[in-house]
């Protein structure tokens, strides 16, 4: 028997975020997104992250897999106003089909004020609904249902498009988000796809630079200001974008997606090779960082260039205080000879070691 998802302790909170890197991949890891694929992917994501009230931070759409940082707030005291319900459901339903709901609702508050009904009437009204809002395995169960459905359609295909069950970790608010962040928003240049993050379309970097005042770009935007800022009280608002936000993040994705040649290790383990690792010129990305006045941390950006595992089965990551809370808020999970709960970062990860803690302690393909 499979445990439950892990999720965060605090995510009933009304003050603390509770964010989760999501990560899944195509079955066979077979290269099913091209360009129709990834647009109406993030056309869902965008779409049901409007009826969910959740929040997408960083996203990456890549070939044969996603990767999603999202916001989990809870519903908010007392629920939503028959307004923001409407609202809501006009994300995902026809005018048609909200405006039976609205009269529904209407006829429901008039029986209230008559007399012939009590609140309860109407709560269950929304509760039709509301259960799938705010919940992490709801936002994702539709969104992966739905995508399935319309791909195996457009490609006459039956069974599940997904390889296994969709990953998840505990992230901190802080730096563990912002570089969270960055590592998703340099996959494609990770893989060589692109020389500039702000090239590939299906970022969330890549949509905040290339999408207008309003709409997805505007909520690309929001996205990564309140993965940057969560932890110094800021809202997902994109007009603090301009407001250091940009630029700080683009230092960010400079430092951490610089192309590299690294000695590495042969397979037979006799002799040491040059390898190129992919991403920005280093050229250009020196120059522009001078200009940004700002230098270089080779160390992390290392890091970011390679694939770590501790961003996808590392389950919590944060400060080592962050990890330590989990671990106590969740004991059940582990037996009786674990005493504490921050891990080092190894290999690949090396360079976060002491900054960022996993609650795994991983050690093969880090």
């Amino acid at each position: 028997m499979r445990k439950a998802r892990w999720l965060a302790p605090w995510k009933d909170s009304i003050d603390r975020p509770v964010i989760y890197h999501l990560l899944s991949r195509v079955v066979d890891r077979k290269c099913a997104f091209g360009e129709a694929e990834r647009e109406h992917f993030r056309m869902l994501m965008r779409m049901y992250e409007n009826f969910s009230g959740c929040q997408v931070l960083s996203y990456c759409i890549m070939s044969n897999h996603f990767h999603i940082l999202l916001e989990v707030p809870p519903m908010a005291e007392g629920g939503l106003t028959d307004t923001e319900l409407l609202k809501r459901l006009s994300a995902t339903g026809s005018e048609v089909f909200v405006a039976g709901i609205a009269k529904e609702l209407a006829e429901a508050r008039e029986r209230v004020v008559q007399g012939l009904a009590d609140e309860a009437h109407v709560q269950g009204i929304h509760e039709r609904f509301t259960y799938r809002m705010h919940d992490l395995s709801e936002f994702m169960k539709v969104l992966l249902q739905r995508f399935t459905r319309w791909y195996n359609s457009k490609n006459d295909r039956t069974g599940t498009l997904w390889e296994e069950r969709y990953k998840s970790v505990i992230v901190e608010d802080g730096i563990a988000a912002k570089t969270m962040a960055a590592y998703i928003d340099l996959n494609p240049v990770r893989a060589g796809m692109v020389a500039d993050p702000a090239d590939y379309r299906w970022t969330s970097y890549g949509e905040a630079m290339g999408g207008g005042a309003k709409g997805n770009g505007k909520k690309a935007r929001a996205g990564l200001v309140r993965a940057l800022r969560a932890h110094k009280g800021y809202g997902a608002d994109a007009q603090y974008w301009n407001q250091g936000v940009a630029k700080e993040y683009r230092m960010l994705l400079l430092e951490e997606g610089v192309e590299q040649l690294e000695e590495v290790v042969s397979e037979s383990g006799e002799d040491q090779v040059k390898v190129k690792r992919k991403g920005i010129k280093r050229e250009v990305a020196a120059a522009e960082l001078e200009q940004l006045e700002r230098g270089k941390n080779v160390a992390m950006g290392k890091m970011l260039r390679c694939r770590v595992r501790y961003f996808t089965d590392g389950a919590v990551i944060g400060s080592r205080g962050f990890v330590e809370e989990v671990f106590q808020k969740s004991r059940e999970r582990f037996g009786p000879k674990r005493k504490d709960g921050a891990r080092k970062w190894r290999g690949n990860g090396e360079a976060a070691a002491g900054v960022l803690w996993s609650i795994r302690d991983l050690r093969k393909g880090v």
